[in-house]
């Protein structure tokens, strides 16, 4: 996450008040930010994996940039729909991944036959992506948390920042989510 709170806070006052520059302005100064975060996030992928830090920071840029600032309330708002665009971007990949896999005219898969390790990821990230559609019922503040963390992979500070409470919330908070995600996913 950026260390210019300030700046941030400026640009998206001035993108809101309509000043198209300022927008241009403050995705240049996040964009290294997020390549960092998507990094993160990839950093634990197999080999094979079809989806670079650069591709998905590339994709929340151009999300991003088609977004008006007037629906970014604050800085804070700001990070949590960055979080949620790299989670929906993570979840669209896994999901055409998998669809071509199924539907492409290929034949079915044999119980026998070796998963890459690519499918198995992509799996994985659509399961979790049901598990928090799940928990979003009950828990939608836990689901924000994982997005930030999981998806973002901001550090605790970080995810204090981006949603407005302590550190030490955040640090309850994600071990209450992770012991429900492994609930849901178990």
């Amino acid at each position: 996450m950026p260390r210019r709170p300030e700046e941030i806070t400026q640009l998206l006052q001035l993108s809101a008040d309509g000043d198209a520059a300022a927008m241009d302005d403050l995705l240049e100064l996040v964009y290294e930010d997020l390549h960092r975060l998507a990094a993160r996030q990839l950093a634990s992928e197999q080999p094979g994996v079809t989806l670079s830090a650069t591709m998905l920071v590339n994709e929340a840029y151009l999300k991003l940039r088609t977004q008006t600032g007037s629906h970014w309330n604050d800085r804070q708002h700001f990070f949590r729909l960055v979080s949620q665009s790299i989670r929906n971007i993570a979840v669209d990949h896994a999901r055409q991944r998998l669809a071509q896999k199924r539907g492409s005219g290929e034949r079915p898969l044999e119980l026998n036959e070796d998963l890459h390790p690519a499918d198995e990821r992509a799996s994985m990230i659509v399961e979790m992506d049901e598990a928090l559609a799940t928990l979003r019922e009950t828990e939608p503040d836990l689901v924000l948390m994982i997005e930030c963390r999981f998806y973002a992979g901001l550090t605790e500070v970080e995810t204090a920042e981006a949603l407005g409470i302590s550190r030490r919330t955040v640090q309850r908070q994600w071990i209450d989510a992770r012991e429900q995600l492994k609930d849901l996913l178990c």
